[in-house]
């Protein structure tokens, strides 16, 4: 079923298409449309012969992002749905644990630019693209038939979009069914966390970090003094607690982050007045620990993406040497360093490469003793390699 509108591709660049890449930019298209509205569904050719389909965003760097590679597939309300239904099947066979998880991953779900998670009996719908705007409708119908038993499907969307464009969805709305309530809670491997989908980060938690969380946990046990740096809700602080932490720093210089975070430990049956809660930067409390003389048998790292553009990856590079080798500070002879990259543009050995950097600065020696990927709800495509984003290394200071 071909598409009303052809776009033609640059000479030699279809290969990258037919070896599953699911991005097509501006720059490798041989002539950029004209008045074409975002989402309109176009058939990527080369010399005339059908290459791919996908949806159109002329507000973005790219321009098409692709959705099947078979001419015959129609980009209907079937199409979502079947989508929907492979995304939902692997997380039923691969997700234990949780009643919190990301039920579809973008592009390496074949649904590039959509992120579905799930929250308990909500699901939260973020669109990263201007051109699954008028798509919406369709993938709010497909995520109620595959998730069944939801209340609602709330919107966060992070597009751009034209100020005039009227259909354009503002940030947070109901999508379908129930408001959410204030706090959603979710059980995570036996730890229960509050969750705020409509003010939160990303869609309220970052689901990606649930098996280091656990880990956390049963690396916490004998290790009475924990930090967690950029804490925001609480997640690895709880688990820290619950693993056997009996005095957790929680740092973070989101003041509602924070007040989650005590939420969190209440709502795990743990006494906030046990451990700290810090809303400052995380590079300053560090500095100030180091004149202290405070030192933490476990200290945890986890800060937002440091390189958001391929311009940015040096400075990140360096910003992670910097943070690290004030985390080793800290860190007493014989305790624990967990530390994450969530920054795609970063390679694991570039990120490597700064922790080793870091030890050496501070003349601490170290050893890697577990290196860690995303979970399989966050699953990643071969043929892109944008996707495999998160790095979680486990050190234990030597000396």
């Amino acid at each position: 079923m071909k598409s009303e509108v052809s776009l033609e591709l640059q000479k030699d660049l279809a290969r990258h298409l037919r070896a599953g890449h699911p991005w097509v930019f501006r720059k490798a298209l041989a002539r950029a449309p004209r008045g074409l509205a975002a989402g309109t569904i176009v058939d990527v050719e080369e010399q005339g012969r059908f290459v791919a389909r996908g949806y159109y965003d002329p507000h973005s760097a790219i321009s098409v992002r692709i959705l099947t590679r078979e001419p015959a597939e129609a980009i209907d309300g079937a199409f979502w749905h079947r989508r929907l239904a492979r995304a939902a099947a692997l997380r039923a066979e691969l997700v234990r644990g949780t009643s919190g998880y990301r039920l579809v991953h973008g592009e390496s779900d074949g649904l590039p630019g959509v992120v579905v998670d799930r929250y308990a009996g909500f699901a939260v719908l973020k669109l990263y693209s201007a051109g699954l705007t008028p798509h919406r409708a369709a993938i709010v119908e497909a995520v109620q038939a595959a998730a069944p038993g939801l209340r609602g499907v709330y919107g966060r969307d992070e597009i751009p979009h034209d100020e005039e464009d009227e259909e354009a969805a503002p940030l947070g709305r109901v999508l379908a069914g129930e408001e959410p309530p204030e706090r959603i809670a979710i059980e995570e491997h036996g730890m229960r966390l509050l969750v705020d989908v409509r003010r939160g980060q990303k869609t309220g938690l970052f689901l990606d970090q649930r098996e280091n969380r656990r880990l956390v946990r049963e690396l916490a046990a004998g290790r009475a003094e924990a930090l967690n740096c950029f804490s925001y809700t609480g997640g690895f602080s709880v688990a820290a607690a619950l693993g056997g932490s009996t005095h957790v720093v929680s740092v973070d210089v989101d003041p509602e982050a924070i007040a989650l975070a005590r939420e969190n430990f209440r709502e795990n049956g743990l006494d906030p007045a046990d451990h700290a809660f810090a809303t400052e930067d995380a590079f300053e409390l560090l500095a100030r620990y180091k004149r202290e003389g405070r030192r933490f048998d476990l200290v945890v790292c986890d800060p937002p993406a440091f390189a958001k553009s391929q311009k940015a990856v040096e400075a990140a590079v360096a910003g992670y040497a910097s943070l690290n080798r004030a985390a080793l500070s800290v860190l007493a002879p014989g305790g624990l360093l967990v530390t994450a990259s969530c920054s795609a543009r970063v390679s694991a050995e570039q990120f490597y490469d700064a922790v080793k950097e870091a030890a050496f600065k501070v003349r601490v020696d170290l050893q890697l003793v577990e290196e860690r990927r995303q979970p399989p709800d966050h699953p990643v495509s071969p043929q892109f390699r944008e996707g495999r984003y998160l790095k979680c290394l486990v050190y234990r200071r030597v000396k």
